[in-house]
């Protein structure tokens, strides 16, 4: 039994390529690499959802805005409602567009616009829209980040590959002594 678990191992750490893994995208998994397993069909499934998901956002609001006119709340609030969720959605737009484009620089503050942009979701879904018309939504960014991280792998396994002879002897240790050979124990 030990045999099958060793011949088992052995396969799955020749199997796993050395070196940075991609980021996951959401529905897209790590496809957006070589766009490969239905990227482009899953590209355009998720402009037709976010498409479709804002159209039903927008029902949604209808129907509430409908509500507001029925319960005669007045004009003042009404007007209100409609500029709140129009600025929320702009806002929500930009953070998710930003949010393809670079990393947040300051976490906390993402956070705290969570409530806002979840208020703002049919501009959220928007951005997600027009994005995946060019690309997977996040994808120019993590194959930067992919690409960098690779660049940085080779650039040390090239370092570490070379020969040791050939390298300058480390601070602290003599040239003229041949890697090799052992010190003489004192005691």
């Amino acid at each position: 039994m030990s045999d099958a678990s060793d011949d088992k191992q052995s396969r799955t750490a020749t199997a796993t390529p050395a070196g940075p893994r991609p980021e996951e995208l959401r529905f897209f998994g790590t496809t957006w690499v070589d766009h490969s397993g239905g990227y482009g069909l899953r590209r355009a499934g998720v402009a037709v959802g976010s498409l479709a998901a804002v159209g039903a956002g927008c029902l949604v609001l209808r129907f509430a805005y409908q509500g507001l006119e029925i319960a005669k709340i007045g004009g003042f609030v009404n007007t209100l409602v409609v500029v709140m969720f129009a600025i929320c959605s702009a806002i929500a737009f930009r953070k998710t567009w930003e949010g393809f484009v670079h990393r947040p620089a300051d976490p906390a503050r993402e956070e705290a616009l969570r409530s806002l942009k979840a208020i703002g979701f049919v501009g959220s879904l928007l951005a997600y829209f027009v994005r995946s018309l060019s690309e997977a939504p996040g994808e120019k960014l993590r194959r930067t980040e992919y690409e960098e991280a690779l660049a940085r792998f080779e650039k040390r396994r090239a370092k570490s590959t070379g020969n040791p002879a050939g390298r300058p002897a480390p601070a602290g240790r003599p040239a003229d002594r041949s890697p090799g050979r052992k010190r003489p124990k004192r005691g």
